[in-house]
Formats: structure tokens, sequence, C-alpha cells
């Protein structure tokens, strides 16, 4: 971190179009960072989660259901995202949001959209699951390794904790917090469904 940088008008536009944050967001992240793109952008996406979270409380009854059907007609998804207003529910920011939620539905095949979502009985299964696994081991280890695998589950099952598929160095929820921020508006990822052409349901 450099005292006293000072960001050039090119290196605000460059973090500006990347990221899709306001100027002097963008200003003040160069200058904390000393004028490093990565570290700057690393900036902004601990501020946009930490907006996101004074954002939660506000109500989000707009939005829109994005659909998105691959592989020839195979595989189908819906998901609905709301936020609080029509005007951001129109935004490219925020429908591209919705079609990369979709996509990323279509890919990891997630089952819940967050981990509060998963239905007790299932945790309490998956835990009791692990520490027969663990079985034999010091007890405080057999605690760290069932945490440790149950952190593994939801990452794998829950939407909002899967690594995003566009860039693995994010989760979801990271790329929904972003947005949130950007947009200035509480962001909310709905539910979801997903069909595979002959599944059961």
């Amino acid at each position: 971190m450099s005292a006293g940088y000072v960001p050039n008008l090119e290196e605000v536009r460059r973090l500006r179009e990347e990221t899709g944050a306001g100027v002097m967001d963008c200003k003040r992240a160069l200058a904390e960072a000393g004028g490093d793109m990565d570290t700057a952008r690393a900036l902004l996406r601990e501020w946009g989660v930490a907006k996101s979270k004074k954002l939660a409380a506000r109500v989000a009854k707009e939005g829109l259901v994005e659909a998105y059907v691959h592989g020839d007609g195979r595989i189908g998804v819906l998901v609905e995202v709301n936020c609080e207003t029509d005007f951001v529910a129109r935004t490219d920011v925020f429908r591209q949001l919705a079609h990369d939620l979709a996509l990323q539905v279509a890919a990891m095949d997630p089952r819940w959209v967050r981990r509060e979502d998963v239905p007790p009985e299932v945790v309490e299964a998956k835990k009791a699951l692990y520490a027969r696994e663990a079985a034999g081991k010091p007890p405080e280890l057999v605690e760290r390794i069932v945490q440790g695998k149950l952190e593994a589950f939801f990452r794998e099952n829950c939407l909002l904790e899967q690594d995003f598929i566009k860039d693995e160095g994010r989760r979801v929820g990271d790329l929904v917090a972003e947005v949130a921020a950007k947009t200035g508006e509480n962001i909310v990822v709905r539910r979801f469904a997903r069909f595979r052409l002959g599944e059961e349901a």
C-alpha cells in the first residue's frame, strides 16, 4: 500500500469498466491499493459485501424470472431474482446477474439457494454420517472433521455458497453482493427450478 498515491483517470476508468463500481469508490480503492489493480478489485469486493449487508433488511419484491435452456433442450432452468425497484430490474447489470445465476444452476445443479434452506434433518443426518466416518479419532479432531465436511457439503449443494463458474475465486453469494452494492438495492435470489430431460421429479 502506497501512502498518498493518486490514481490517474485511465486507471479509474479501467477499474470502473471491470467492476461497475462508482468513480469515487474506484479512486478510493486504487489510492488505498497504491495503484495495484488486483488489490483494488479485492477492496471493492469487500466493500460491496459490507454495503449489501446494510441493504439486506430492505424489501425486494421487484425483479425478474430468468429462463435458460441448455444442451439442445436437455436441461432447463428458471431462476427468480428480486430487487427493490422495476428500474433496477431492467438494468443490464441485474439482467446479467440473473442470466449468470441460471447458467450456474444449469452447470452445477445446486439443491438449495442458501444453507439456511437445507432442512435440519438433512444437516443432522450429514453430521451423523461424517462422525461415523471419523470414528476412532480424538473427539476434538472428529468435531473439526465433521464441520469441515459439512462446510464442503454446503459449498457443493447451496447456490450462494458455490464457486462461481465464470470466476472460481468468487462465490455466487459474493457476485450477488457486488451487484447489490453497484445498484444500491437489496437483491435476493428467491428460488430456482432445474429440469433435466427424462429425470424423475
